[in-house]
């Protein structure tokens, strides 16, 4: 496969794709953390779309679980958390007995005060945790406007390198993302080398199918993780129009309200750090006009000698 061919950033023709490609919604919410949907219905639309579906709602598994119980459909067994940065790191796992070990040993100990709260664990940590079981482990939208991707002030040029290094890939296109940050992501893939994939990042059922990740692979579980790690799948997507982001943000913002003093302090911290980060550069720009005008020859004739 050409690099060039595994990311597109154009409407996904689901009946064609369908045609040839196992296909799946690598990101998608329930009512079970901030979506609006229940899991029959969700089922319901996969099944009308003839595509595969992840739930992998916040810190949470209940609605993965539930899905796995429809044979009719492929479902990968997924989770978002929301680790102590307020990053998002989504884990796929094989078999959903891992993914419910991994839940109960790994993420429940270390839960807040509800699924939209975050997680004690900070992101190297969940990573490490999550290395622990057959799965995938993938940044998703790595890039966005907020510190929710992993691209943001709060980790440094080396921390972000190391964690890259962990994972197995990034989450190129999310349709619930701007186009500008989707390319930004879709770079970042190419250059890292690493596995992609795409999704709605769906909080209702209009979002699924938006963006998806397609395999030429056989309709499992197993077959579609591996051709995901083996880079032989691809990525189609398209964002959602301005008023479906604004209608999703709204649905997010009524979620979190019980949310509100946890969101408070991660954008407290956040901020923090954006200005210090600022202000250091705005330093070392004042350091290095100095030293470029203040040279020792200048000095003299500055001070006089």
């Amino acid at each position: 496969m050409h690099s060039s061919d595994r990311v597109r950033f154009e409407k996904p023709d689901l009946d064609l794709l369908n045609k040839n490609y196992t296909v799946v919604d690598t990101h998608f919410h329930s009512t079970y953390s901030d979506g609006l949907n229940r899991i029959d219905k969700i089922v319901e639309r996969a099944r009308q779309l003839g595509i595969g579906i992840a739930i992998t709602d916040h810190n949470e598994i209940r609605g993965a679980l539930e899905i796995d119980q429809y044979d009719d459909i492929l479902s990968i067994p997924g989770i978002e958390l929301t680790v102590a940065e307020g990053s998002h790191l989504l884990v796929y796992f094989y078999e959903v007995a891992d993914l419910r070990r991994f839940y109960e040993n790994e993420i429940v100990p270390h839960m807040g005060s509800g699924v939209m709260t975050s997680l004690t664990l900070s992101m190297e940590a969940a990573i490490e945790r999550a290395r622990r079981y057959r799965c995938v482990v993938i940044f998703p939208h790595p890039y966005c406007a907020m510190y929710t991707g992993v691209c943001n002030a709060q980790f440094s040029e080396t921390q972000r390198q190391g964690l890259f290094e962990m994972v197995d890939g990034i989450e190129a296109i999310n349709a619930n993302n701007l186009s500008k940050w989707n390319l930004k992501c879709a770079v970042l893939g190419f250059n890292l080398d690493s596995a992609m994939v795409g999704g709605s990042d769906g909080h209702s059922l209009g979002h699924m199918g938006r963006a998806v990740t397609y395999a030429e692979c056989p309709k499992t579980r197993h077959d579609f993780l591996n051709a995901v790690l083996q880079k032989s799948n691809q990525v189609m997507g398209k964002e959602i129009t301005f008023l479906r982001k604004v209608t999703s943000n709204s649905l997010k913002l009524r979620c979190n309200l019980t949310n509100y003093p946890d969101l408070i302090e991660k954008n407290i911290r956040y901020g923090r750090k954006v200005l210090h980060l600022k202000t250091q550069a705005v330093r070392e720009q004042v350091r290095r006009g100095l030293e470029q005008h203040l040279k020792p020859r200048s000095l003299r004739s500055y001070f006089g000698i």
